[in-house]
């Protein structure tokens, strides 16, 4: 069994990682969604009000509300898989959730882009309302993840993935860690160029 965590800021790259992993064969549980539905359900926006209503769930329930919620869904993807991909962590305490559950098979893995970057991915993609559609700047929702502890949980990721060169080169990085989480080798994995180091 093997649960692969993701962790970075707004644009950095989850969802294209996620991607990966669901062409690999590897389920995925998007937290961001528990959000989403959350938002759905007090009858709100999702593109609008999804920052509002996570904090509002942590408020109400604890800083691993979300976390919590996720549980249920990760270990019903591993009753049918020997492994699972948890997009979108964002704190320290959720981290001790997963780890926690999960001990030795639980794997953090940070994605790493700069503001700038990030910024135009988000403009493009157009899933969440921007500025000026009534909806929060990246510098607000980088902000507010932060206050969640998101600083923390990046310090704590056992491999941190650049994601400033091509699309390509990212998914081929992220392969490459997805193989290495499954095996248990994350620990052979060279940061630098994200290339697995030879066997002795």
């Amino acid at each position: 069994m093997y649960v692969i965590g993701t962790v970075g800021l707004p644009g950095s790259g989850k969802g294209e990682a996620a991607t990966v992993a669901r062409e690999q064969g590897i389920p995925v549980v998007t937290m961001g969604d528990v959000v989403r539905q959350e938002t759905a359900d007090r009858g709100l926006d999702p593109t609008k009000d999804h920052g509002t209503v996570a904090k509002a769930l942590r408020e109400e329930n604890g800083p691993a509300a979300i976390a919590e919620r996720s549980l249920p869904m990760l270990e019903d993807r591993l009753e049918n898989h020997e492994g699972v991909l948890v997009d979108g962590i964002r704190s320290g305490t959720e981290v001790d959730v997963f780890e926690e559950r999960f001990d030795d098979a639980f794997t953090l893995i940070c994605i790493d882009a700069p503001f700038e970057v990030r910024n135009e991915r988000i403009t493009v993609r157009g899933r969440d309302a921007g500025a000026g559609d009534g909806g929060e700047p990246l510098e607000a929702r980088d902000e507010r993840e932060r206050s969640f502890g998101m600083d923390e949980a990046i310090d704590r990721a056992d491999v941190t993935i650049d994601n400033t060169d091509s699309l390509e080169t990212f998914r081929e990085r992220i392969e490459t860690v997805l193989e290495a989480a499954k095996d248990g080798r994350i620990d052979a994995i060279d940061t630098a160029s994200i290339t697995l180091e030879s066997e002795p």
